[in-house]
Order: C-alpha cells, then structure tokens, then sequence
C-alpha cells in the first residue's frame, strides 16, 4: 500500500478533494474498442489505482465509466464521441467517491488499531462495492476484534485532522518508526492521522476522522496464515443499522414481542421448530417401515426377484433414497425410481447385494441418456439427474426391460 510515483502534474483531486464540477479542455481522444478515451488539459477525477476504485461521472452529458493513468496522462474512458476539441463541463459523482474516502480512511484507522493492539499488520486491502477487506498477517480471536473496533470508533469521535505530506528521506524517518523504502527520484506521499498513524498512501480520504461515523466489523475469517477482516464505514454503516433496524421492528410485531426479547422468542421458536423437525423425521422414518412392507407385498416379481418400478412426482428425494436403501435390504430386490420436479427429473436404481444380475452403475449410464442427464454410482447403487422429465417413464422402462431380458437370458443358461 505505498505510494511512491513520479508526479508529471499537479493532481489536482489531492489538492480538492471535494470538489465536483469543473470546466476543462479537451486536449486528445483515443479509440480503442468503440471506446473513446478523452485526456483533458486539467481533471479532478480520480484514476483507477491498486487501493481506490476510481471516480466516474460526466463529460458534458456523456457517462465516464472509468478513469485511469497512463505515463503521468489521466485518460477517461466514455461511449460517446466528442463532437469536436473544446472546453466541457465535468462533473464527478461524489455519493461514490466520498464513500470511497470514508472506507479508505476507517481501513487506515482500524488497521492502526489492530497494529498498535495486537502487533498485527495489515498486508493487503480490498475496497468493494458493499465492504471493505484488510488481511493481517498473523491471527487474532474475536474478543481482540472487538477491543480494535471499539479503538477505532473513539478514534473517530476525536476528530483528528487528517494531514497528507510529501516529505524527503529525512522527515521521514522522524514522521515514522517504520522503514519505508524510497529510491532516488522518488516522491511519497503520506497520510498522517494525528500520532495515530502515519502511512504511505494513493488513495483519497476526508480531512477529519469525525467523517468516518461509524466502522463496523461485519465479518472475519481465517485466511492463509492470518485473519481476512470485512468491515464497513460512514454511510454503508448508517444504512446497514437502519435495514438490520427495520428487519427487527418487521420481525418484533410478526412475533408479537417487543425489541429487547426478540432474540429470546427467535430463540424459543428455533428450539420448537427443530423438535418439530425431529418429530417429523422419526415419523418418515415409521411411515417408511410400512410403505416399504406394502410394496414388497405388491412387487412385480420376475422368476423370485421382486422389481419395484415407480415414479414419484414432486417428492422429496431423500425420502425416495431412504425407501430404496431399505428396499434393497430385503433379498432379491431391484428398485427403479423416478423423481420429477417442475424442471428436473431424477433416476435412482439400486439392487440387493445378492444379484448380481446386472451393475446399477451401467444400466443407469444407459438409461440416464433418455432424460439428457448424467449420474453415476456403484454395482448396488446409482443416480442421477437430467432435464427432460418427459421421458422419465420411457427411461424406467427401459431398464426394467435391460433387466427383464437379463434374468430370462440367465435362466436359460
């Protein structure tokens, strides 16, 4: 996350960072891929860089979709072809850019607590359209996490002035006890929080810490050999309470609770519906055992093999997998099953381990093909899905009849 360039112009978006709207001269237009990439004499906009997205906005009228530098040249990219060189009105879309300020300057500050706490540094930054990531280098535990993100949100009450400074080796090092590589001819450019932090950066940010409002950590993960931490600033954090806020309210009178014991009634609620879930599948399980005596009884036999050819429409497949699997426990068994959904059809074919009159795994390869599907399984066992629910019986059909012609050729070996 350094920022060392060789500055050919003034940036002017460092030296105005809020400023919107300008007047400029267009001074050269390039096409690439019916793409018009438009320099102009002077710009605020921002360019796309390794820490910040860049600004988009308006060249008289024409949306630019992006930003980006190129040999110390700021180019902007837009659809539309200027009708000739001339002075133009730019406007730049500030809801973005100064939502960008706000994330870049609450990862500066959470990063500077999280070192300062607990030694870790932040090694790599991601700026997305709904969150922020950092990932430190080492791990820290929850309880760690939250002492940082409260740090951090006192750091933002005090209202520091945020300074940025271009200083030569030797004010460097007395700005910052970190050794930060610069090579001849080189200017960095720094961000300074006060003595929070001091830190090499690109990005824009806005001149006070009050700006920020709010950073809240939403979520963190192991990642490699250290922590990946998402969190969100200003803006993003208002509206994120507001939603979760008006979730709670909507939840509060569907429950008929207030606020505060909405979380003990979610709770209450949890525990009954998994009793009631458990209830259930002991029931399935019941059902199942007679299901699975009624169609033994009623089998199709072949010779003393008992086929059960069916079609379930709109079940659940697992039900139809424990049906099979106690099916086939029986001696002499084979099970066609067909499951159709709306837009999905399903083979399930399994035998007893004592047939051995022809591999489920084959037959369903063979079968499978009807409904445009692909499966695949074992000897005893196999399944799979296609999408033509159309042919599901003509699919079934054919390998009972695979299995038919096997059992009558075998007898008259």
């Amino acid at each position: 996350m350094l920022a060392k360039e060789m500055f050919k112009s003034e940036k002017l978006y460092y030296k105005s960072p809020y400023k919107t709207e300008f007047t400029a001269e267009i001074i050269n237009v390039i096409q690439k891929e019916n793409k018009y990439h438009v320099e102009l004499n002077e710009t605020y906009f921002y360019p796309e860089g390794d820490e910040q997205p860049s600004d988009t906005g308006y060249i008289n009228g024409a949306p630019v979709s992006n930003a980006y530098e190129e040999n110390g040249t700021i180019y902007h990219i837009i659809e539309v072809k200027p009708l000739k060189i001339h002075k133009v009105k730019c406007s730049i879309d500030f809801n973005k850019r100064y939502d960008y300020m706000q994330q870049h300057l609450g990862q500066h500050i959470l990063s500077a607590c999280i070192s300062y706490l607990f030694n870790a540094t932040t090694i790599s930054l991601h700026l997305g359209i709904n969150s922020t990531t950092i990932d430190l280098d080492k791990a820290i535990g929850i309880d760690e996490i939250r002492v940082a993100e409260k740090k951090a949100n006192g750091i933002i009450l005090k209202n520091i002035n945020i300074d940025v400074l271009y200083p030569t080796n030797s004010e460097l090092k007395k700005l910052s006890s970190k050794k930060i590589p610069v090579k001849a001819g080189e200017k960095i450019r720094i961000v300074k929080i006060g003595d929070i932090d001091v830190t090499p950066c690109c990005g824009l940010h806005p001149n006070s810490t009050i700006e920020v409002q709010l950073i809240k950590i939403i979520k963190f993960e192991k990642y490699k050999t250290g922590i990946r931490v998402e969190f969100i600033c200003g803006q993003r954090a208002v509206s994120d309470y507001v939603v979760k806020h008006e979730a709670i309210e909507k939840i509060s009178k569907l429950l008929s609770c207030n606020n505060a014991t909405v979380i003990s009634v979610v709770e209450s609620l949890s525990g009954d519906l998994n009793k009631a879930l458990a209830e259930k599948r002991a029931l399935k399980v019941e059902v199942a055992a007679y299901e699975v005596q009624n169609m033994l009884t009623e089998a199709t036999k072949i010779e003393d093999i008992r086929m059960l050819k069916c079609i379930y429409d709109k079940c659940d497949l697992k039900y139809a997998n424990m049906l099979a699997t106690k099916l086939v426990t029986s001696s002499k068994v084979i099970v066609l099953f067909g499951v159709k959904s709306q837009d999905k059809a399903n083979l399930l074919f399994m035998c007893s381990k004592d047939l051995k009159i022809i591999r489920m795994d084959s037959l369903l390869k063979d079968a499978i093909t009807l409904i445009d599907g692909k499966g695949g399984g074992s000897e005893f066992s196999a399944q799979g899905g296609g999408k033509n629910n159309n042919n599901l019986d003509s699919a079934l059909d054919y390998a009972y009849n695979k299995i038919k012609e096997n059992i009558l050729t075998s007898l008259k070996k």
